[in-house]
């Protein structure tokens, strides 16, 4: 053989080699792409697309979570009027930066956010929606943490028949919360799919559902009685302005967060066009937004300025519809925590293109992760601190910055003029939204005894 052919053959052999390591990665990345949209092993599309009103029942599901319970807090140091108009504000917001992110999918030809970022901004843009999205989630599972801080204590003060005042080492919520977290959260966070805890999520929308109807209810049970306090205590006010009124805007945008969501549920929506994607997302988050309010207003007119960050701490403990309430609200926190944990996880897998975290590497990540939440969770004094801080930044980035900066990459000067001008007063609200929260929260903090 001669040495042209060898050179020939050896040029042959390195670009099958090529080709072969193409094929791989591109089968990992579809691989990856088929789990998230539900594709089956066998590489076919379910026959059965998810249907429009399962699509507005799954978008509710993906919005609704811990900021629920921190709406009341907001409306008792905003004023009934003014947070009236900041939640229809936030919802209309909301729902134009979901029609720029589909404007982007469907313009760029991809439906996963990560995918979208890359495409239009490369690996830069890819890392940031990652990260923004990663850290949304991990400050998902902080608020669901911390909320099991606060309620595990009063939970098994009333399942003993304890006082409200009776204290125990036991009912310390750092301990019971370091206990939860490894006997329940931790090996459950170690599986490899979300397998059966999918099913958990309707849970969760039944647990807030079930909380709505108390809250309601308990409105007309509870008389606003303060020991030490006067009647103009209990006196509702149409506009607040304090130092709390800070976290009014990052608690609700915290609130309204659901883009992650968005392209997944895209994806499956039976005759799936953006005006049907768009019609899910008005009904959808209009359901929430009525939600929200009703919790907020009857929670509000139940304590007034009384009530506490996490609405459901400020009821008496030893009710019984309260204590089942309760005992709900944790349950579906337990096992929605892991479904945050593995969708991040999942994401984690694919910004470092690896087919399967193997069983002692999950157990690393799941270990590293959960305790540095849970030492958050310890060091953090309240549930406003969290939907402040996570509503200033992340949720503000999903929300107003990364749909901006996207949108402008498939905007043509020529079709979105309009539309252009529209963004630009967008960005810069998301931009200013930061500028203002960030440092108020921070002095907040600094100066909070």
């Amino acid at each position: 053989m001669s040495e042209q052919e060898l050179q020939e053959r050896k040029a042959s052999e390195q670009m099958e080699e090529v080709k072969e390591e193409k094929a791989a990665h591109w089968e990992l990345k579809m691989s990856i792409m088929k789990e998230s949209l539900g594709i089956n092993n066998s590489g076919q599309v379910p026959t059965e697309e998810t249907s429009f009103h399962m699509s507005v029942f799954n978008l509710i599901n993906s919005t609704m979570g811990s900021g629920i319970l921190g709406l009341a807090f907001v409306m008792a140091n905003t004023g009934i009027l003014f947070f009236i108009i900041l939640l229809t504000l936030m919802a209309l917001m909301t729902t134009y930066s979901i029609y720029l992110m589909l404007l982007s999918g469907v313009r760029t030809g991809f439906m996963n956010y990560e995918e979208v970022g890359e495409k239009l901004f490369g690996l830069k843009g890819k890392y940031l929606v990652f990260l923004t999205i990663f850290m949304q989630n991990l400050g998902g599972i902080l608020s669901y943490l911390f909320i099991i801080k606060e309620e595990a204590p009063s939970i098994i003060k009333a399942l003993l028949g304890k006082e409200e005042t009776f204290s125990a080492w036991y009912l310390d919520g750092r301990l019971i919360i370091i206990f939860i977290t490894i006997i329940l959260i931790f090996p459950l966070c170690l599986m490899k799919t979300l397998g059966y805890l999918g099913y958990t999520s309707s849970m969760s929308v039944a647990c807030m559902m079930f909380f709505l109807i108390v809250v309601i209810v308990k409105k007309f049970q509870i008389s606003c009685s303060f020991p030490g306090k006067g009647l103009s205590s209990c006196q509702a006010k149409l506009f607040v302005l304090n130092k709390r009124s800070i976290y009014a805007l990052p608690t609700t945008a915290f609130a309204f967060v659901c883009h992650q969501a968005i392209y997944p549920i895209y994806s499956e929506l039976e005759r799936t066009s953006m005006e049907r994607m768009m019609l899910v997302t008005y009904i959808s988050l209009g359901i929430v937004f009525f939600i929200y309010l009703a919790s907020a207003l009857f929670g509000y007119l139940t304590f007034y300025e009384h009530v506490h960050s996490s609405l459901l701490h400020t009821y008496y403990s030893n009710d019984l519809t309260i204590l089942l309430v309760r005992v709900a609200v944790v349950l579906a926190i337990i096992f929605t925590i892991p479904m945050l944990y593995i969708t991040s996880r999942k994401s984690l897998n694919q910004m470092i293109e690896d087919t399967e975290f193997s069983f002692p590497k999950r157990i690393l990540i799941a270990a590293v992760t959960l305790s540095l939440c849970v030492l958050l969770v310890i060091l953090i004094p309240s549930l406003k601190d969290i939907f402040g801080m996570l509503g200033a930044t992340t949720s503000n980035m999903m929300i107003f910055i990364i749909p901006s900066i996207l949108f402008f990459k498939v905007a043509t000067p020529k079709n979105d003029k309009y539309n252009r001008k529209c963004v630009v007063v967008f960005l810069i609200l998301g931009i200013v939204f930061s500028l203002l929260t960030i440092p108020l929260v921070i002095y907040d903090w600094a100066t909070s005894t």
